[in-house]
């Protein structure tokens, strides 16, 4: 248990004090901002009706230049006060969520990382680590779709157990930096600019556009030269037929130039398009990132990972900015004649050329970053939880009063204990006694477990573990799959996981259901034994009192079951986990809820 960690009451008290803080600061923006705007707006007034008096030349023309400075002032003001409008209203969103989290109603109010959903992933599906009230909406706080893709990273991989130890490291480093989180919510002008890992990694990939290694030099020289030319001409230092004549080859190479490299210029233009607002929240991230000081081996690398990052980056969201003003109406004639487009897009391409494993590196380090921002943050709001002691080496899965993540404060909690000596569990119990939420506790909690996160118990322990679950498998008409075949597909990848990869741990609930009972058990048998001899440990729940004989045999397995609380009422359930095998039924009761007279 971490114990320098606050309570949840404190840390609801102090996000609740956060968030006066910013809703006081954000009323204070607005009073500025209309102060400002109130000042600017007279003192426009003002200088308007001298430049018309002074016009009218009733008075002088140095008159005019008085409300200059309240101008300035105003409108530097007005702009200061509406940046930080903006910034405190998304701080205050970022409180308010954080208090729906801490107070245990975030389900359906945050991002539900669907679009990192992998269909036949071994358990993303049965742990519902994606989706509305999923283990990825309860962790996820990253400002950009980068450091989303990198939170689904961690919680669809199982890593080595160093890195794990690392990710724990550094976890519990940034788990009390409440001000970094701040900032890095307050990322970007606007909430709505983005930056999407796709974005880059699409651009990166894009055929490159042969240029000349000379043209840009040459076009650099000739451009320089034009502009010079014009200039000339307009302080009068030669006349403007002598300036024409002198330009015209320089103006007829850039139209060479321009149509030749026209298409490849338009197409690129096209690709960059969404970089250009993506580009900021990017560079200013790994800016921040770069500045600060770690202690933990993992964030020291990720930091020296970004050196230079922003500094590089800021290169190439200027040429995007120039290049978006390029089409601005001001600027568009002046951008042909002085082949701005071409010579953008050069520019461009060679940063592409110098930089495009660095920006792979740039957007690991990012989406790493925020990854752990995330953990540490749900660390942080669930100070009960305790980083858990991950083995080298092995086969176990131990934990005392563990419960599921992503239930409120008053989730029952089981001891559990799979390894060599009890290589698996068969639960059985009537339905809604909580066999399958049991299955998904001890699931979710490894799956933070080597995310790096706390998990959801007083003490843990577990080795390296492949995870596979068949939970909630449905039919596909789409891909013509029964349920049974669905499941019979998610077993064999259990076998075939549990021989190239670390020992399975395996999460089964009703399994082979539909199947007769002599068939059922013998397949069921069938399957456990040749996990067992690939190294796997697990638990099965069943309704089929017939499987629970399997773990009276040679296979160390230990029957378990669900409840009532006292056995008077079989809807009043306990949810504890109790040694041997059910002997109680509901289906009276179950009748009895449907309307059924009995």
């Amino acid at each position: 248990m971490y114990h320098g960690c606050v309570t949840i009451p404190e840390v609801l008290l102090q996000y609740e004090q956060k968030l006066n803080e910013f809703q006081l600061g954000l009323e204070q923006a607005r009073s500025g901002s209309l102060l400002s705007g109130v000042l600017l707006a007279l003192a426009l007034v003002m200088f308007l009706g001298m430049s018309l008096l002074a016009f009218r030349q009733q008075i002088s023309v140095l008159w005019p230049a008085i409300p200059a400075p309240v101008v300035a002032v105003a409108a530097s003001r007005f702009s200061r006060n509406r940046q930080t409008e903006t910034r405190m209203r998304r701080l205050r969103s970022f409180y308010d969520r954080a208090i729906q989290r801490a107070g245990g109603d975030w389900a359906g109010k945050g991002t539900s990382g669907g679009e990192f959903n992998e269909p036949n992933h071994p358990y993303a599906g049965d742990l519902n680590i994606f989706g509305e009230g999923s283990l990825f909406e309860r962790i996820c706080t990253a400002r950009t779709a980068i450091g989303r893709r990198g939170i689904a990273e961690y919680l669809l991989k199982t890593p080595q157990v160093e890195e794990t130890n690392l990710r724990q490291e550094a976890v519990e480093e940034l788990r009390s930096g409440l001000a970094l989180r701040e900032r890095l919510a307050a990322l970007g002008e606007f909430e709505f600019f983005e930056s999407k890992w796709e974005t880059f990694s699409e651009w990166l990939d894009t055929p490159t556009i042969p240029f000349p290694a000379a043209l840009p030099v040459v076009a650099f020289i000739t451009s320089t030269l034009v502009a010079s030319a014009f200039v000339t001409g307009l302080v009068g230092l030669a006349p403007w037929i002598s300036i024409a004549t002198w330009i015209s080859p320089l103006l007829a190479f850039h139209a060479v130039v321009g149509l030749f490299f026209r298409k490849g210029v338009n197409r690129m233009i096209e690709w960059v398009r969404p970089m250009s607002l993506e580009t900021r929240v990017l560079r200013e991230g790994l800016q921040l990132l770069e500045g600060q000081s770690f202690q933990s081996a993992k964030l020291r690398h990720l930091a020296a990972q970004a050196q230079w990052s922003s500094t590089e980056i800021r290169k190439l969201e200027r040429m995007l900015n120039a290049l978006n003003e390029r089409n601005k109406e001001w600027f568009y004639l002046p951008s042909l004649l002085l082949l701005v487009g071409t010579q953008l897009c050069m520019g461009i391409e060679d940063w592409r050329f110098k930089h495009r494993d660095d920006l792979r590196k740039w957007l690991d380090a990012w989406a790493e970053f925020e990854a752990l921002n995330a953990l540490a943050n749900y660390a942080y709001e669930n100070p009960q939880n305790t980083f858990p002691e991950v083995l080298d080496d092995g086969c176990s899965f131990q934990a005392s009063a563990l419960g599921h993540p992503l239930l409120s404060a008053s989730c029952v909690t089981n001891d559990i204990r799979l390894d060599q000596s009890v290589r698996f569990y068969i639960i059985s119990g009537s339905n809604m006694s909580g066999k399958s939420t049991l299955l998904r506790a001890i699931g979710l909690n490894a799956v933070l477990a080597f995310a790096g996160a706390p998990v959801r118990a007083q003490h843990c322990r577990l080795s390296r573990l492949s995870l596979c679950a068949s939970i909630s498998l449905t039919d596909s008409l789409l891909n013509g799959k029964s349920k049974f075949m669905a499941e019979v597909d998610r077993l064999r990848q259990m076998i075939e996981a549990g021989s190239v990869a670390a020992p399975v741990l395996f999460m089964i609930d009703e399994i082979f259901a539909g199947t007769n009972s002599r068939d059922r058990r013998i397949a069921t048998e069938a399957v456990v034994r040749t996990l067992l001899k690939r190294g796997a440990i697990g638990a099965l729940s069943t309704h089929d009192l017939a499987l629970t004989e399997i773990a009276t045999s040679d296979l160390r397995g230990k029957n378990v079951h669900t409840g009532s609380r006292d056995g008077t009422d079989p809807l009043d359930f306990d949810y504890r986990l109790k040694p041997g095998i059910t002997s109680e039924t509901n289906a009276l009761a179950i009748a009895r809820m449907a309307g059924v007279p009995v």
